[in-house]
């Protein structure tokens, strides 16, 4: 629950600090006071969008922070998730934006993203406004009601699972007959396309090997030459230098008794020697392979064209390239061979888990059959109270296609009056009934639902009297158990329920127009409830009234 809320800079706020309790709290104010502006700034918390219009003006950054207990409720798994530091008894959530438009949100000190703070914001806060009443035109809320009274998580989880199985395998079964269908429409020409790359039966490195030998045989001639003279420079038997080689050796050797300083010399010309030698022979070994041959030639120039070919009509640089091509052409071609028995795997896949899905469905429709009669049973027990005796509430079930939320479409039908057939509630009730709708739906499942804190926002909206007491009563009930509830009201029957009473008010200053919020000491609220009865001039009776009220009400 809410302990403490600060808000500084925000909108008419300069800056205040207002305590809460737990159990049912009221606040009241004229219309146009800044009621909305404690909802806007709660909002901030809860991960609202932030504009710089809501700063103050003449300032540059708003701040928005309070503190919850969270002692009675078990969000530790939140922060534990989100790496975020944990105190039960005091959680601190704060917001600031900044005047040049950047906003900043934390967790007990640890900046957070928008999307965790709306994460806790949800398990901490419920706000009730009159433009939640359109919620009962929308299917998923009334499923949600059900599914909160039910208690079926572990059923919605056990059938979410397998559902999501079943789409993603329903999906792929889908797109293999995409592909298969089209695989099979052009089958002939990968065919013929994959048989032409599979004759030729490349090789990696192969075009490479073949344009060297066939720049070889283009210049036959001339590395012919250039050998030929480089095997005569060396092994002629005149002049070449292998044999003046071995006559530079022969004359070291005559002297290397007589001059041993000489052997260094004598190994290195003999080593030269050796080395020249082997040179001469490759040379005379090359000079026997370089042979130009016009048919050999033919062949490497005919499988180049034909690589060169394939190249350009596969749009790739490379024989790794067609290689991969051809590779990838024969597992499409396995796969429209296997393709009959894949699709039959995945069809019984599909099939398999569809029949769990409905038996998972099933089990989540009997634990929403039972919740109906719940619903209707107890908002029959909320609303005759609250003026209307002739009531019948109804939670009509019916079966829908599987969907991420089970196969059951839900409708709430209502009726004010005996003779007046049962239709959907946001379509026949009134709008003082919908609010008394909305209040039991809330009261029914706030005891299912362990929520800290719930504002209502002007709920007894069309309501006065006897109605108003009972619906402050359904809010005070509300408010037992650990949990806090707030009520703005503009209705004394309600303000003299509440067990603390918060006015907001808005003063003129030579600053400009200040909106504050203060709790009221016993003797205020009781001027303050005899101005709600009275109007604007406070009568003594007006006074006795109020503390009738509050008498009456145990405050």
């Amino acid at each position: 629950m809410i302990k403490q809320l600060y808000i500084k800079n925000f909108t008419l706020i300069d800056e205040q600090t207002t305590t809460f309790d737990a159990g049912f709290s009221v606040i009241t104010g004229e219309t146009g006071a800044g009621k909305s502006i404690i909802l806007g700034a709660i909002g901030l918390l809860l991960g609202n969008r932030a504009d710089i219009k809501l700063i103050k003006a003449d300032k540059d950054r708003c701040v928005v922070e309070a503190h919850f207990d969270l002692s009675k409720y078990d969000l530790q798994p939140f922060f534990i998730d989100n790496d975020i530091d944990y105190d039960a008894q005091d959680c601190i959530v704060r917001r600031e934006i900044n005047i040049n438009g950047k906003s900043r949100a934390f967790i007990n000190d640890t900046p957070v993203s928008l999307a965790q703070m709306r994460e806790l914001g949800e398990q901490l806060v419920d706000i009730h406004s009159q433009h939640q009443n359109l919620l009962l035109n929308k299917e998923d809320f009334q499923l949600d009601v059900l599914d909160t009274i039910a208690q079926n998580v572990k059923q919605k989880d056990a059938y979410t699972k397998v559902f999501n199985n079943y789409k993603s395998a329903s999906k792929q079964l889908e797109e293999l007959k995409v592909e298969i269908e089209k695989n099979k429409a052009n089958e002939d020409f990968l065919r013929f396309q994959y048989d032409e790359l599979h004759s030729v039966q490349l090789k990696s490195g192969e075009q490479e090997e073949l344009e060297q030998q066939s720049e070889m045989m283009n210049h036959a001639e001339d590395i012919k030459t250039a050998l030929y003279s480089v095997e005569n420079i060396l092994d002629n038997e005149q002049t070449g230098i292998v044999g003046q080689m071995r006559s530079i050796t022969t004359q070291l050797n005559n002297i290397a008794n007589v001059f041993p300083s000489i052997s260094e010399l004598l190994e290195r010309a003999e080593s030269s020697r050796i080395e020249l030698k082997d040179i001469a022979q490759d040379v005379s070994r090359k000079l026997e392979q370089v042979d130009f041959n016009p048919r050999l030639q033919e062949e490497i120039n005919q499988r180049l064209d034909t690589i060169y070919s394939l190249q350009q009509k596969h749009h790739v640089a490379t024989v790794d390239e067609l290689i991969d091509l051809h590779d990838r052409m024969e597992k499409s071609l396995n796969q429209i061979e296997n393709s009959d028995e894949q699709l039959q795997t995945l069809e019984k896949q599909v099939n398999a888990l569809h029949s769990s899905c409905v038996e998972k469905a099933r089990a989540l429709t009997k634990t929403r059959t039972q919740a109906a009669l719940t619903v209707e049973k107890e908002m029959q027990k909320y609303l005759v109270p609250l003026g209307i005796p002739n009531v019948r509430f109804q939670v009509q079930t019916s079966a829908k296609d599987l969907s991420a939320d089970g196969a059951d479409k839900v409708a709430f039908l209502f009726s004010a009056n005996k003779s007046t057939p049962m239709q959907p509630v946001s379509q026949v009730a009134s709008g003082g009934e919908i609010a008394r709708v909305m209040l039991s739906l809330k009261a029914m499942i706030s005891g299912a639902k362990k929520l800290p804190t719930i504002i209502f926002d002007e709920i007894d909206t069309g309501v006065s009297g006897r109605v108003a007491e009972k619906m402050a009563q359904i809010m005070h009930d509300m408010g037992a158990n650990n949990r806090q509830v707030i009520s703005i009201t503009h209705l004394p029957q309600i303000a003299a329920m509440g067990n603390a009473h918060y006015r907001v008010t808005k003063e003129e200053t030579k600053h400009g127009t200040i909106s504050n919020m203060a709790l009221l000491t016993p003797e205020e609220r009781i001027n303050e409830i005899a101005q709600m009865l009275s109007g604007s001039e406070v009568t003594q009776a007006a006074i006795s009234n109020a503390k009738e009220l509050l008498k009456s009400n145990g405050n």
